[in-house]
């Protein structure tokens, strides 16, 4: 059996019923509730926590982001080792293993006292992160979601998982002001730690599964998988799609750090350019759901690729037109709609030309670049703005976004000719 690019494909087992079909969402509705705190506490509250750290370590506020940075780089790392173990292992230990990482992470990080020591706790933050965070979650869902009959459920997964998960900065933002408020930092990062520990720990442990069939393939064609790793990563089509989830995830990282600096430097109020960049996520998850909607009826490469065409135009227009009002929330909309497309449309794209067995080895070797990718953008975006203007910050966030739909484009040509070529050489003449 070939995948429709002419490498191998997963086999499906094609069981189907009820009590697979409730296991499967009970794991999806675990994973939803996962995500959103570990996003929340891992990562979206260390922005509630930069003001009060950085006056109790006596450093500067450069000094104490540079350790989120250094988390997510390390999660970068961290992306393609813990890829192969999910495809070799499952994702159930390591998600366990991940959780407990976290928490304790979490709890040495309300006792810093200075930079090496917050260093040192945020290299295990990232380490935890690549164990538990979208990559993993995506994996495990992708491994019950097998095989092209299962395609629809993969994307109602997919966009349930990240539509929950998507509130994480909406919840978790304003509770951590508020504990921080009440509390101080770091008795805020002990509630925060054991939430998530009393969360995400029993629910990785008791709740994640692997397919049956899934880990006798893991067990029995390790070969197997190897060299579907090796032909994808030889080949063209991968390239392109780490070349334009790279490029989107590094333009995306700069807006969500930049746009309300941004905003306010063109004249706007500081409420006004924080309301405005709060519509991202909600329209991250609208972006999701037509997004998802769309492929119903067009393959998900030029999709997305259309959705991030229109992400740089919103990013040009916005230095002719963020003056106003109205243009700054139009420029916004367009930018923001595709917010969040590109988090679903790789694990289809992935899942859907190479088959389930190696799905988190190739992500995670994508995950390497575009994880990396969106913590360096951020801080070049800075470097830019500071030597030639925010202008020139916009221009170089709708050349990303350029170049990732241009990947997808040629992706999806590809695809088209590989799938004409072989059902031409599949014709029997009468």
């Amino acid at each position: 059996m070939t995948a429709r690019n002419g490498l191998p494909a997963a086999p499906t087992d094609g069981s189907g019923g009820r009590r697979r079909f409730s296991r499967s969402w009970r794991i999806v509705a675990a994973l939803a509730v996962t995500q959103t705190i570990g996003y929340g506490v891992l990562y979206y509250a260390f922005s509630v926590f930069l003001t009060p750290m950085t006056r109790d370590l006596q450093a500067s506020g450069a000094q104490v982001a540079a350790a989120l940075t250094l988390a997510v780089l390390t999660t970068a790392l961290c992306a393609p080792l813990v890829g192969r173990w999910l495809d070799a292992r499952g994702g159930r230990g390591l998600m366990t293993a991940g959780s407990v990482l976290g928490t304790l992470a979490v709890l040495v990080w309300s006792r810093v006292q200075d930079l090496p020591q917050l260093y040192g706790v945020f290299v295990a933050i990232g380490v935890a992160s690549a164990m538990v965070l979208y990559e993993p979650a995506f994996a495990v869902i992708v491994s019950w979601f097998d095989g092209p009959v299962h395609g629809r459920g993969r994307a109602n997964a997919l966009i349930a998982l990240t539509i929950v998960a998507g509130f994480a900065s909406s919840i978790f933002l304003p509770l951590t002001g508020l504990l921080v408020e009440h509390y101080g930092w770091r008795q805020a990062l002990i509630f925060l730690a054991v939430l998530y520990g009393v969360a995400a720990i029993p629910l990785h442990a008791l709740v994640l599964r692997r397919r049956p069939h899934h880990s006798s393939l893991a067990a029995a064609d390790p070969g197997g998988r190897a060299d579907l790793v090796k032909a994808a990563v030889r080949a063209r089509p991968f390239w392109l799609l780490a070349a334009a989830f790279t490029a989107h995830g590094g333009a995306v990282a700069t807006i969500a750090v930049l746009l309300v600096s941004y905003l306010v430097y063109l004249g706007h109020s500081p409420v006004f350019a924080a309301t405005v960049a709060g519509l991202l996520g909600v329209l991250s998850v609208t972006g999701r759901l037509v997004t998802t909607g769309l492929r119903s009826r067009w393959s998900a490469a030029p999709v997305a690729a259309a959705v991030f065409a229109l992400q740089g135009v919103g990013a040009l227009l916005l230095p002719l037109l963020g003056r106003a009002v109205p243009g700054a929330i139009g420029c916004v909309l367009l930018f923001g709609i595709g917010f969040g497309v590109g988090t679903i449309t790789l694990p289809h794209l992935l899942a859907e030309r190479y088959g389930t067995a190696a799905y988190a080895t190739l992500s995670g070797r994508i995950a390497m670049f575009s994880v990396a990718d969106k913590a360096a953008a951020p801080l070049g975006a800075v470097a830019l703005a500071q030597a030639a203007g925010y202008g020139w910050v916009m221009t170089a966030v709708a050349t990303a976004c350029a170049v990732a739909a241009c990947a997808l484009l040629a992706y999806h040509r590809l695809s088209f000719r590989a799938m004409s070529k072989q059902g031409s050489d599949q014709e029997v003449p009468s």
